[in-house]
């Protein structure tokens, strides 16, 4: 997930291929297989005991309600003989639960919730059990569903309906065993009014259905983080003959123009570590309100509009989610405390994607962007601060409780210092070969430790004292023998700040030929001090206001909202009101709230605002607020 915000946010053994009759309809599915489960401190769950390996949801779709109501059915595998299946559950309505095919009722009982975790559910079955059938309803407040009335979407006629189940929430919209380390198959048939669509992320139709009925297949075993779903008056347009675009129709031009490149995207990320294993993908453009960039859900990532600037300047989140297909999606972080296994091998892998379409010196610029935020959050933060290694400690934490500076670019500065140590040819080899090993499987940080030192370092002293790699990991800070990240693109713009800085006036400074990460260094790097004629004479020169690149519109809104620029305030109103995106909009209103006109303009607007955000977004903002419920 390409997640930015100010905090946020085993061993292989026997490899078993089996398959399953009970989803001989679907075809023969991926071959299963059976790991070592590490004991995941933000799930209740027993796979150790007893693993969930195939979900068969129905449900129907309420808006009115706000709900979603059916049945979970769990294919299980009790291997260890146990009485009792934990599952993860927040907020469900439990209404029976049944065992086998036969549908013999079972007991259940509800644990004791706690904040993040929710309630564990302990069902009662039998040594030889292999399905359990739970039916159930959701919470209108479900923390994964994000309700939108029609005034909220594009078109402005129906309502709209998306989840997102990362790192947490599955079990807010479906009992499970909500943790990364555990991989089952889905299918679903969902109903929904008959003049709305719905998607998932596994198979697919392109066209809406006369009767509001999908059924959806998805072969390939995912953690539960990665189910995902989508309801509205939703159009497609094909990319490639494995890519497309789905949208509301309005926004489907705009966004099929801006993701053109998908198909070339695929081929070069295929090029550089194998091939891609999740038969399409394609992007689903949500309403504004979705609460971060992208999510890789797979075969359908989730998109925000805000990367829609008409130019293509932002569409490194596209190159982000889709090698998520590899990092992430395919070998994926077994507890969310090793996060950076997903995310900091995700924003490598970005890199290289956008290096080979758009060039080296290009992607540079992205780089030195990333490497200047970790080297500020890490001052900000302290270097020895815990919370700065790679490798997080979230025990008793809620694991959104990441910073992405850490995860997405220490993770991916670490990636590049040693590709640079051990040479781009090998590192290249050693990392396709680690895709391959490790597919479908669970991966940490003692396990990847373990692997590198098999295949790079060998029993070389010399070279592992060289690579610092446990350093990297474990402990806080940067390693002296990180690369130094320096893009020579940014000079000029570096020069044309300082010119600025010194007197000079906007329509003097040369900025005829800039690029899009040009412009986004030059706001963004601006002295954080100026007045209001200053901002008045760029503002008037670059039209910053008026932007469609969401990156730069938001670093100059940040930059008035430091410097008290009114004349911007009306097009601030207008963003925090439209936009959900959590990158965006908690540093805007933090830094709103560092004076008391400042707070009392953020309330003003967030009380507007509030319904249309995300349940994830609106916490965040109510916890800068102090928002209570006497002020909403």
């Amino acid at each position: 997930m390409n997640f930015k915000f100010l905090n946020g946010r085993l061993k292989s053994v026997t490899k078993i291929i089996i398959c399953f009759s009970f989803v001989a309809l679907a075809g023969c599915r991926q071959q299963q297989q059976f790991f070592k489960i590490a004991k995941d401190p933000h799930s209740w769950s027993n796979p150790q005991d007893v693993m969930v390996q195939h979900l068969e949801l129905e449900l129907d779709v309420d808006f009115a309600a706000k709900q979603l109501s059916g049945v979970a059915r769990l294919r299980i595998n009790n291997k260890a003989g146990v009485d009792t299946l934990i599952l993860d559950s927040k907020d469900l309505n439990i209404e029976r639960i049944t065992l086998g095919a036969n549908e013999r009722t079972t007991s259940f009982r509800l644990g004791k919730a706690e904040d993040f975790k929710g309630t564990p559910l302990f069902i009662a079955i039998k040594s030889l059990s292999r399905q359990v059938n739970i039916y159930y309803s959701t919470n209108p407040g479900a923390g994964a569903l994000q309700w939108l009335a029609p005034t909220q979407t594009a078109g402005k006629k129906h309502p709209f309906l998306f989840t997102q189940n990362q790192p947490v929430f599955a079990r807010t919209w479906i009992p499970c065993q909500d943790s990364p380390g555990v991989r089952m198959t889905y299918t679903a048939d969902i109903t929904v009014p008959k003049e709305l669509m719905a998607v998932m992320s596994a198979s697919n139709v392109q066209q809406k259905s006369a009767d509001g009925r999908y059924h959806f297949e998805m072969p390939q075993a995912i953690p539960s983080y990665l189910i995902a779903l989508a309801v509205g008056d939703i159009s497609f347009k094909a990319i490639s003959n494995r890519a497309g675009v789905y949208a509301e129709p309005s926004v489907l031009p705009a966004a099929a123009a801006e993701f053109e490149d998908t198909e070339k995207m695929i081929v070069a990320a295929e090029k550089l570590y194998g091939p891609y294993r999740w038969d399409r993908y394609d992007i689903i453009v949500l309403p504004p309100s979705f609460p971060f960039g992208g999510m890789e859900n797979p075969r359908l990532t989730f998109a925000t509009p805000t990367v829609l600037a008409g130019d293509k300047s932002l569409v490194s989140l596209v190159a982000h989610e889709l090698a998520h297909s590899w990092s992430g999606n395919l070998v994926t972080n077994s507890t969310w405390n090793d996060i950076w296994v997903n995310e900091g091998f995700t924003t490598y892998f970005e890199h290289r994607i956008m290096e080979d379409l758009y060039g080296f010196d290009y992607k540079e610029m992205f780089a030195k962007l990333e490497y200047d935020n970790v080297l500020q959050t890490i001052e900000r933060m302290g270097d020895t601060n815990p919370a700065t290694a790679l490798r997080q400690k979230l025990e008793g934490d809620d694991p959104d409780n990441t910073n992405s500076a850490i995860i997405y670019d220490k993770g991916h500065l670490f990636l590049r210092t040693m590709e640079t140590l051990v040479g781009r040819k090998k590192w290249d080899e050693f990392l396709k070969q680690y895709f391959a090993e490790f597919a479908f499987q669970p991966m940490d940080s003692e396990k990847f430790i373990a692997y590198f030192n098999r295949h790079l370092i060998k029993g070389n002293a010399g070279l592992a004292a060289k690579l610092q790699l446990e350093n990297w990991i474990y402990q806080p800070g940067l390693p002296g023998n990180h690369v130094v990240v320096e893009a020579p693109a940014l000079q000029q713009v570096q020069d044309e700040i300082k010119a600025f800085a010194a007197g000079g006036s906007a329509k003097e400074l040369a900025t005829a030929s800039w690029n899009s990460p040009q412009w986004r260094y030059f706001v963004k790097n601006l002295p954080q001090k100026l007045g209001a004629g200053q901002l008045a004479d760029l503002d008037k020169t670059f039209k910053f206001s008026k932007t469609g690149n969401s990156e730069i519109l938001f670093s100059w809104l940040m930059l008035s909202v430091k410097n008290r620029y009114y004349p911007s305030f009306l097009v601030l109103e207008s963003f925090l009101k439209r936009v959900g995106r959590l990158k965006f909009i908690g540093p805007l209103y933090w830094n709103l709230a560092q004076t008391a006109e400042g707070k009392a303009f953020a309330k003003r607007v967030y009380k507007v605002a509030r319904p249309g955000y995300h349940p994830l977004a609106s916490g965040a903002i109510d916890r800068i607020l102090k928002w209570e419920n006497s002020s909403r």
